[in-house]
């Protein structure tokens, strides 16, 4: 490294929200164990956070949500059914989506009041070093995570780093807006605006939900103050980080994928789908038939 900042090892995943723009699917199932194709959300961004080095997973979680963290236990009937009878390959499924123990902590979020209070949750167990913050419902769909796309600006600049992608003018009130400037290699991030009117945007590069944060956030996000929706909003605590440390946006390749919403979830299983060489003939047969039938 070029810098004296530490290593990123932990992130924290809230996903302690109710997921109500799915339903009724997230009715009973978090939403964050709706599946794309094969692999639910959370282990998505799970296998994520491991590309980029992650070595220990903070979930955020409410009641209710306990199956998140079963997901990656070890299911002993199920591993002793699949050994018997020799199914080696779904053993190493199995065993690619669970997690070591140690590796797995827990915090609660009793109330939802908002993303920055999700984070200051994971406060006692993030401790003195920096971190990751991933949304699992944001997918990039590439051969190279997002995160780990994160990482090598991190590596070279330390401090913040906020993954951003373009945002058209009708869609800034969705999003925390950044104002840029070029820095040599990198893009400084000079301020953040939550969920801005389009003459108000300061950029067209809003905020994805991938984050590498220093500890120092959680002595904005102490405050507990109130921004957009009346929630305590992570891009607030970051507009005033901003003033004390570098933070740099992360224009990360690949295409991205909102699955916290029906459209959004609709594409990514075609677009995962037409990743795996078992499916994409079948599915572009099917698709081809179907638009015909469309146009008809």
């Amino acid at each position: 490294m070029t810098h004296p900042y530490k290593k990123v090892r932990k992130a924290v995943l809230p996903v302690a929200g109710l997921g109500t723009r799915l339903l009724p699917a997230t009715k009973v199932m978090p939403k964050e164990m709706l599946t794309i194709v094969d692999r639910p959300l959370i282990q998505m961004a799970i296998e994520e956070a491991l590309q980029a080095g992650i070595e220990e997973f903070i979930f955020v979680v409410s009641d209710g949500k306990e199956i998140l963290l079963r997901h990656f236990e070890e299911p002993k009937a199920m591993m002793e059914m699949l050994e018997s009878r020799g199914k080696t390959k779904e053993i190493d499924k199995v065993k690619a989506s669970t997690l070591s123990h140690d590796s797995v902590k827990t915090a609660y979020q009793k109330k939802a009041l908002g993303l920055g209070h999700a984070v200051w949750c994971a406060k006692d167990l993030v401790g003195d070093e920096p971190f990751a913050v991933i949304l699992p419902d944001d997918t990039v769909r590439h051969t190279e995570s997002c995160l780990a796309q994160m990482m090598h600006i991190y590596d070279a600049h330390g401090g913040n780093i906020i993954a951003s992608c373009r945002v058209l003018p009708q869609d800034t009130t969705r999003y925390g807006m950044l104002a840029i400037e070029k820095d040599n290699d990198a893009v400084r991030i000079n301020g953040l605006v939550e969920k801005p009117k389009p003459e108000d945007a300061p950029s067209d590069m809003g905020i994805f939900g991938r984050y590498i944060l220093q500890p120092e956030i959680f002595a904005h996000l102490e405050r507990h103050e109130k921004g957009a929706g009346g929630e305590i909003q992570l891009t607030d605590a970051m507009a005033h980080l901003v003033k004390e440390q570098p933070f740099y946006a992360c224009e990360f390749k690949g295409e991205r994928l909102d699955c916290g919403n029906d459209i959004g979830f609709v594409k990514a299983q075609i677009a995962y789908a037409l990743d795996k060489d078992n499916l994409a003939a079948d599915l572009i047969e099917y698709m081809t038939a179907k638009l015909k039938e469309y146009k008809a």
